[in-house]
């Protein structure tokens, strides 16, 4: 079994923030779609039952595109998306890593996600919102 770590995170000003239990070697996608490229986004994908939203609900706005299953949550003081809830992944969290407090214990690997090119691609995600 994987070492498991309970992790918190949140946006730039700290009125959203969050706890989300990690494996010790994180995968996480830099996609090239529209969205992430803009933002920078850098998601590592965990299932739902993994993750609390600790304050911040009234501080989360919602952003929608194209089929408007994703849903992509932003918050309205500062801009910042800590998370959101893929597509691909509907049973799942797609966490930033750039705002996850990642103990020296947890490693990151970055993997090139073509997103471009979505339905291609998106069947190669759907595993890791299980457990």
């Amino acid at each position: 079994m994987t070492a498991r770590f309970t992790v918190q995170g949140g946006c730039h000003c700290g009125a959203v923030r969050f706890e989300a239990v990690v494996a010790a070697q994180l995968v996480a996608h830099a996609c090239n779609c529209s969205i992430c490229q803009a933002s920078g986004f850098v998601g590592a994908i965990i299932p739902a039952a993994d993750f609390t939203l600790l304050a911040g609900e009234s501080a989360l706005s919602e952003y929608t595109f194209n089929t408007g299953v994703a849903k992509h949550l932003f918050c309205r003081h500062c801009g910042v998306k800590s998370f959101y809830r893929p597509r691909s992944n509907p049973d799942g969290v797609s966490l930033n890593i750039h705002l996850l407090e990642l103990p020296p214990t947890v490693q990151v690997r970055i993997e090139p996600f073509d997103g471009q090119n979505w339905e291609q691609y998106a069947h190669t995600l759907q595993h890791l919102s299980k457990r």
